[in-house]
């Protein structure tokens, strides 16, 4: 099952997170031979998804991270959005959902050209 996590994203700023990920056992969750994606949209159905740049940080331990430059969020308007994340096995093209939540992009007031 996914865990569930929030994040707050400034319009206008570059944002990253870290993430742990483990087993149902408390392990670490090995992410040597995959792959992994995440997009956020406004609604499930929404047709409109803006993608978060996705790095392995440490395939060992289950560490990655998830980005969105300045330029790209300053393009996004504010409001609430559902997000996932999901790992998928490069040999087998098996797909797990590890990550879900909620963004939430806040208003930028400055503008610098």
């Amino acid at each position: 099952m996914a865990m569930t996590a929030y994040l707050d994203i400034d319009q206008g700023s570059d944002f990253t997170v870290e993430i742990d990920l483990e087993n149902d056992d408390g392990t670490p969750m090995i992410l040597g031979g995959t792959q992994i994606y995440s997009q956020f949209r406004k609604s499930y159905s929404s047709s409109t998804a803006y993608s978060f740049v996705c790095e392995i940080l440490d395939a060992s331990n289950g560490k990655f991270s998830l980005s969105l430059s300045g330029t790209n969020s300053s393009n996004i308007k504010p409001g609430r959005y559902l997000y996932d994340v999901e790992v998928v096995n490069t040999t087998n093209n098996a797909k797990s959902r590890v990550v879900e939540g909620i963004v939430t992009i806040n208003a930028e007031i400055t503008k610098i050209p």
